[in-house]
């Protein structure tokens, strides 16, 4: 196994414990949040302020990640994210509770946008997609399945006890970050940085990034994803099953991990088709498709179509896990990898904060399918603006002789 390839595997248990402890939380959350008697704008608050705190914290992890290195920016996440998550659990009032939420979202933070970074560091253009979608499929089953072990804890032992398992699995990942990620700080780009003299300032290479069009699209598709998946998916739907379809909170997490099962099987083959064929022929259709399955939650007559929509939602959304990372990874000069990839996070986790609140405030004051209808209005505006306006950053190795 390569260097690459074996920090990639650690990077994938890494993540894989992470999350299946965040996936645990999402059929619980809008219950547990509503416990302490707030509206469904209030439960949107309660995901928003996690997004808002990894928003915060998507600049400063790169700074970090190049300052103290990537190893021990991803263990100082796990602890944080671990002891917020704690927290949550023994909150004993909304406004404790959404603090802790904060804490919780700001070491998640240093652990997501870190963990793009250390990607970026070991992957080249011409095997960034598929070792990209291994990643990115780890992240997406784990949280898609997290929600079926959590639905079962919540349903045993209370609404509190998914918070528990992942503030656990949080001090889990920082353990694996500390022991088993090699630090990659000075790999892949770092090596051509170190030739071109003095680095630019940060906001001077944010500037940089930000004027390309290709970067600043992709940029709105995450933002877009960001908000259908959190403000949707988080707060919206879990309602919605549970109103319309008289759904338990088992059953809501079991059809959720389907959906992410799904997508881990299409991982592999859409990030090889990322290297084959070029980002665009999969960032542009599954941005559509992404976006038409909030739709299908919206007609859903019945739980067997319910779990269709979770499966057509999971292929899709491991698509946009893949694709926009690697586009966003290409447009990155030599030695911006951090940069690059903290500006994309942050701009992605402004939707974490816009998401819960604007579909929990139309959910209350026009219904939750209005509130669906809107967000896959969004997420289908930015996959067209992409089509039509985004350069190619990799055409693929169809026109490339071998």
């Amino acid at each position: 196994m390569t260097p690459e390839y074996r920090i990639l595997f650690w990077m994938c248990v890494l993540v894989a414990v992470n999350q299946l402890g965040f996936g645990a939380m999402i059929p619980s959350m809008p219950l547990y949040a509503q416990s302490f008697g707030v509206p469904a704008s209030a439960v949107g608050m309660a995901v928003a302020v996690y997004g808002l705190a990894r928003f915060f914290t998507a600049v400063p992890s790169g700074q970090l990640s190049d300052r103290l290195g990537r190893r021990p920016t991803l263990a100082i996440g796990g602890l944080i994210s671990g002891a917020g998550n704690l927290w949550c659990a023994m909150a004993t009032s909304f406004p404790e509770f959404i603090i802790a939420r904060f804490v919780a979202g700001a070491g998640a933070g240093l652990i997501v946008t870190t963990g793009q970074i250390v990607l970026a560091d070991i992957t080249t253009p011409e095997r960034r997609g598929r070792m990209l979608a291994l990643y990115q499929g780890t992240f997406i089953f784990a949280v898609g399945i997290g929600p079926f072990p959590g639905g079962l804890l919540a349903e045993a032992y209370g609404l509190a006890a998914p918070f528990v398992a992942s503030g656990v699995a949080a001090l889990g990942a920082s353990v694996i970050a500390w022991f088993a990620v090699t630090e990659t700080k000075d790999m892949g780009q770092g090596a051509a940085a170190a030739k071109l003299g003095p680095k630019l300032s940060l906001m001077e290479q944010v500037r940089v990034l930000t004027a390309k069009i290709g970067f600043a699209l992709i940029s709105v598709i995450v933002l877009m994803a960001a908000i259908v998946r959190t403000g949707g998916l988080f707060t919206v739907i879990p309602l919605l099953a549970t109103e319309r379809l008289d759904l338990s909170v088992a059953a809501i997490g079991f059809a959720l991990m389907l959906g992410s099962v799904s997508g881990l099987v299409a991982a592999y083959p859409l990030g090889w088709i990322t290297d084959k064929f070029g980002r665009k022929a999969v960032i542009v259709p599954a941005t559509l498709i992404s976006g038409s399955s909030m739709l299908f939650y919206c007609v859903a007559p019945d739980y067997t179509w319910f779990i269709v929509a979770s499966i057509v939602w999971g292929v899709a959304i491991s698509a946009i896990g893949t694709a926009p990372a690697a586009y966003a990874a290409d447009s990155a000069p030599p030695g911006m990898n951090a940069a690059a990839m903290s500006t994309f996070r942050m701009i992605a986790d402004a939707g974490y904060v816009a998401g819960p609140l604007a579909l929990g405030l139309i959910a209350d004051l026009a219904g939750a399918v209005s509130a669906l209808v809107v967000a896959a209005a969004l997420v289908i505006a930015s996959g067209v603006a992409f089509a039509i306006f985004a350069p190619e950053t990799y055409k693929g190795s169809t026109d490339r002789k071998t």
